[in-house]
């Protein structure tokens, strides 16, 4: 595999673009052409070389028409390279209004006032973006944190390489006969024969059974961590709500530990892209907000616990303190955020859930989607995830097909990836429809599903390689006491949504106050949440306030 390369189509601006692009050519393949026909034909060539197209860069002096052209004629060629319109700053003006729509609906990843200098750091931020993000979710990756050795790629090892992906830690998997794979069993011979061995650059190497086995690996176990003292936030869950819980309460002087059962981000971790979180005009995938946040957090001393989900709370009595229980160890604290989030509802149909980690997944499985090229997939949900999921499997699938019961999305979706998903011709919706059984082919791999219509019951068997289930909440807290009220789906009531009996002294909790004193809750998992990011983490922002007048009192 050759070096990714950069193609740029100007045909007034080469030097200016030339002169930009120099400092990508030690690690990119750079190439300059000055009209589409060419970059049309540059890709090909490229494709067939063995380099990957990483980027596309448009100069707008091209005619309107035949650049679009050039964007849907590419698109089906490297459909997983980003594409970036450039501006010449006399044109700027009159280009912004035009172009809006295209970076709305997805068709071009961005539009950017071309340099007119040298150490245009604003530009060159961009365009570090659009790469940094090709190489996480398409690239295989230069070095490998993580190498995973097996004779087969099972549901467990795309279980591991999705947990790493979440994480932001670069795998791979290789052969056990191949050359990596001898290296790494000559490290952990005991092993041999028990797959998959997992070898990590921190220098364990072993037999690895489970996802929680990796992530205690990498992070440790609870019980092999100190906390010795009384802390006063113990916030249950990593996802946005309670990263930005651990970010505002330690940075006001809490001490504070986050307790997180598997990956640092929750659900919000594995969409591909998020476009309307505030502050990233370009978008932002859910994997590297949640890292950064990580790192947000641990700097101003927030410790993580990840690996061991919480199993309990009991609750203080007489004043005491709350003692939130895990597998691995207790920790005592004078208040706890419960935002534990929610898990993807099953199907229920038997013959696919034998499947699952054989081409069925729950959740959008990033990794398992670049295995997926040139197949059909399906996509089960209306929700914005299943939306991201789709628009990311598209980059590798020659068909996706969004399976909802409702009638179209517009009741559960976001206008904005609605239009993406309207403009990519790659992806059709079928409402009112659902999957009811499916089947393997002979390595027992997804191989056909068959869809229901759900108002006539007209049934259709069609061919599918990949299906992605994103199926709604089920809320992940019953692992709490029955002292913390519930609705009857079992999300945590909070504020006034908790029952007038249930205030003191006729005055109504605060608003995301559980029943339990000191116990507070937010994100997927609180009753009446909207489900989505920025909800979430204002909501785990605005707690701190509480937590700070309960522990006051």
């Amino acid at each position: 595999m050759g070096a990714p390369a950069i193609i740029i189509a100007s045909a007034n601006h080469p030097t200016e673009l030339s002169e930009a692009f120099a400092r990508y050519e030690r690690e990119y393949d750079v190439h300059l052409v000055s009209d589409e026909h060419t970059a049309k034909s540059s890709a090909k060539d490229l494709i067939t070389q063995g380099h990957p197209v990483a980027l596309l860069v448009i100069d707008s002096d091209h005619d309107q028409e035949k650049l679009y052209g050039l964007i849907s004629g590419t698109r089906k060629v490297v459909p997983t390279a980003r594409r970036l319109i450039v501006s010449h700053i006399s044109r700027f003006r009159t280009d912004s209004p035009a172009f809006r729509h295209a970076v709305a609906a997805g068709k071009v990843d961005a539009l950017l006032l071309m340099p007119q200098g040298p150490r245009d750091e604003e530009f060159h931020g961009a365009v570090g973006e659009l790469l940094n993000e090709w190489n996480a979710t398409v690239a295989a990756p230069v070095v490998e944190n993580v190498r995973i050795i097996t004779p087969e790629k099972d549901a467990l090892t795309r279980e591991l390489l999705d947990y790493l992906g979440r994480v932001g830690m670069p795998a791979g998997v290789h052969h056990p006969d191949s050359e990596v794979g001898r290296e790494v069993l000559a490290q952990c011979p005991e092993d041999e024969g028990r797959w998959p061995i997992v070898s990590s650059l921190a220098g364990w190497c072993g037999h690895c059974p489970s996802v929680r086995a990796l992530a205690n690996q990498l992070y440790g176990r609870p019980d092999e961590i100190d906390v010795d003292e009384v802390v006063d936030l113990v916030v249950v869950g990593a996802g946005p709500a309670g990263l930005a819980a651990s970010v505002y309460a330690s940075s006001e002087g809490l001490s504070t530990v986050c307790l997180e059962a598997e990956a640092i981000g929750g659900q919000a971790g594995t969409s591909s892209m998020i476009r309307n979180y505030l502050g990233f005009p370009r978008g932002i995938s859910g994997m590297r907000l949640a890292q950064r946040a990580r790192g947000q957090a641990l700097r101003f001393g927030t410790r993580f616990f990840t690996g061991w989900p919480a199993t309990g709370i009991s609750p203080c009595e007489d004043g005491g303190h709350h003692i939130v229980h895990t597998e691995g160890g207790d920790v005592h604290t004078r208040s706890v955020l419960v935002s534990s989030g929610v898990n993807y509802r099953r199907l229920g149909v038997e013959s696919l859930e034998e499947l699952v980690g054989r081409g069925v997944y729950y959740g959008a499985a990033m990794a398992a989607a670049r295995e997926l090229a040139g197949d059909h997939v399906v996509v089960v949900g209306g929700g914005n995830s299943a939306g991201q999921a789709a628009i990311h499997a598209a980059r590798f699938a020659k068909e996706v097909t969004i399976v909802v019961r409702r009638p179209d999305l517009s009741a559960t979706m976001s206008s904005y990836l609605i239009d993406e998903i309207r403009w990519n011709p790659r992806i059709t919706v079928r409402g009112s429809t659902r999957v009811v059984d499916g089947g393997p082919d002979d390595v027992n791999q997804l191989a056909w599903l068959t869809l229901e219509d759900v108002g006539t019951g007209d049934q259709e068997r069609i061919d599918a390689r990949g299906l992605f289930l994103l199926l709604g909440a089920a809320p992940e807290c019953g692992w709490l006491p029955d002292e913390v009220l519930r609705d009857k789906r079992g999300f945590v009531l909070t504020g006034r949504d908790i029952p007038r009996e249930r205030w003191l002294e006729d005055v109504p909790p605060e608003d995301l106050a559980t029943t339990v004193p000191g116990i507070f809750c937010g994100g997927d998992v609180r009753a009446g949440s909207m489900k989505r990011v920025a909800s979430a983490t204002g909501e785990g922002a605005s707690v701190v306030s509480s937590v700070h007048a309960f522990l006051g009192r």
